[in-house]
């Protein structure tokens, strides 16, 4: 491993860092900054690695840090930048969550067995943002496996939310969240297959990007030791985090794009232009619970509200439509999906637990985690017929994406929580309007529909709680139409406000 690694936080506080008018500048600004002279990589690469050695001691995001190559890569983009080389994010300081293979630096998801893991190669995504200039300062934590929707391990450590220390920021990327909430670099990369994304988006009142399945690359995006190799597997994506949405596009013109392994140099693909370019164009399919599992109260009011002002706008709004999927179905049918694409990670002994557990369970039981225990054992046959299913799905989204052209829908039930590590995790609650429901489901419900059917989802702060907590939600769209629902939160920005830093920070 290399000597300029540190993958636990310096303990030794170097002092206050003083406000600086590059704390939380947009990738796009600084982009502008570094070719007018106004500011030269080195300089903002510094900047950055004093904030985070001053302020990363209470919120734990950056948890790998490889600060002397980072101070490499500035120079030489400082040295491009001179010679008039033109790249989207040449010198822009960014951070990667852990689970991406980058050359040198650990790769353990938070798996105590793979502390000492080192890849040889990077992944394709951090590739080429390096190709693109991007500075990578570090590696973002995450929870064991990306299995929770908090993140801490015991390699790490746990990482706070900026807003309250006592909460979390959200799971499987919360440290990417987390240190863009903190002003640690303008830009992150984060992955999403059940809400990993959105959440902690929501969590920390930042913005997020899922593609639309399969528009990212995820090689060298794999479990520690194994092979990196072509391929999408099953839900999950990997996307871009920001804090406006205009990063989220510049960032995904980078690492959007087909694997050339797998499809040929020669391959590529044009993503339809946004549908509207004013908000008072657009038709709003304003979604704020689900059948199965409510939404607090906090944040329906907040989403009642944002319906209020896109209407007052000229926006087309409705709360219901005929031509909504059935909810119900979607959630189970998720459930199964998720379990199954999971599945190769569970221990054979748990493995067979879980079958004992699914054999006991009656037909009738069509609870959220019946449906998951099902989906961690069902056999290719079944998983065939749950696929099946879900194109029935992505026909009927189709169907109502000729009427409508995006659907505003809750990212996560409530705002941040209190941080909880109580194990089993199948055991743990959360608290919506006065009432316990189980942690999985609450946390789940939210990624369906737009994970199970493949669907591009942009996440948005919209609002804060009476406690002061971002509240945000996600704007899905039609499948391939990622420029829609970014375009669309980009309006949202300009027309309410966006990111807003947190207190003390």
């Amino acid at each position: 491993m290399s000597e300029t690694i540190d993958k636990i936080p310096k303990t030794i506080d170097p002092g206050p860092v003083p406000a600086s008018e590059w704390d939380f500048r947009q990738a796009g600004e600084l982009v502008a900054a570094l070719q007018a002279r106004q500011i030269c990589a080195t300089e903002l690469l510094e900047h950055t690695i004093a904030r985070i050695e001053a302020l990363d001691q209470r919120f734990n995001a950056v948890v790998v840090r490889d600060f002397d190559r980072a101070r490499d890569a500035a120079k030489a983009a400082d040295a491009a930048l001179a010679r008039g080389v033109g790249k989207p994010l040449l010198g822009i300081p960014i951070t990667v969550k852990e689970a991406f293979n980058i050359a040198g630096l650990p790769t353990t998801w938070g798996y105590p067995q793979f502390w000492d893991f080192v890849p040889e190669e990077d992944a394709l995504i951090v590739s080429r943002l390096k190709e693109a200039g991007a500075v990578v300062v570090g590696k973002t934590n995450l929870p064991v496996g990306l299995g929770d929707f908090q993140s801490y391990n015991e390699i790490y450590g746990t990482t706070n939310n900026p807003w309250d220390v006592g909460r979390s920021p959200g799971g499987s990327s919360g440290g990417s969240a987390a240190a863009l909430a903190a002003g640690f670099g303008s830009l992150s990369i984060g992955s999403d297959i059940g809400g990993s994304l959105r959440v902690p988006a929501h969590f920390c009142g930042i913005y997020a990007h899922k593609p639309t399945f399969d528009l990212v690359p995820l090689r060298g995006y794999n479990p520690p030791s194994s092979r990196p190799l072509p391929g999408s597997g099953d839900l999950g994506v990997a996307g871009p985090m920001a804090r406006c949405a205009s990063d989220l596009l510049l960032a995904l013109g980078v690492i959007a794009g087909p694997d050339e392994a797998r499809e040929g140099a020669g391959y590529r693909l044009e993503l339809p232009p946004s549908r509207h370019d004013n908000l008072s164009e657009f038709r709003v399919l304003v979604i704020d619970s689900h059948p199965l599992m409510p939404t607090s109260d906090v944040v329906r009011t907040a989403i009642a509200r944002l319906a209020e002002r896109i209407a007052r706008l000229g926006a087309r709004v409705a709360h219901s439509s005929t031509l909504l999927p059935n909810l119900t179905d979607s959630a189970g049918l998720y459930m199964k999906l998720l379990a199954a694409a999971k599945s190769t990670s569970v221990p054979v002994d748990r493995y067979a637990r879980v079958e004992g557990q699914a054999a006991s369970m009656t037909s009738a039981d069509r609870s959220l985690q019946a449906e998951r225990t099902r989906g961690t054992i069902m056999s290719h046959r079944d998983w065939l017929v749950c696929d099946a299913k879900r194109r029935g799905l992505q026909q009927q989204w189709r169907s109502l994406f000729r009427e409508w052209d995006i659907v505003v829908y809750p990212s996560a039930a409530v705002p941040a929580f209190a941080h909880d590590h109580s194990e089993p995790i199948e055991a743990r609650h959360l608290d919506i309007n006065g009432r316990a429901y189980p942690y999985l489901d609450v946390c789940f419900t939210g990624a369906d529909p737009a994970s199970t059917c493949g669907l591009p989802a942009t996440a948005v702060p919209i609002d804060h709680s009476s406690e002061g907590l971002p509240i945000g939600v996600q704007i899905i769209g039609p499948y391939l139409e990622d420029l829609t629902t970014i375009n669309f939160a980009r309006l949202l920005e300009q027309e309410f406000g966006g990111f807003v830093r947190p207190p003390g920070v």
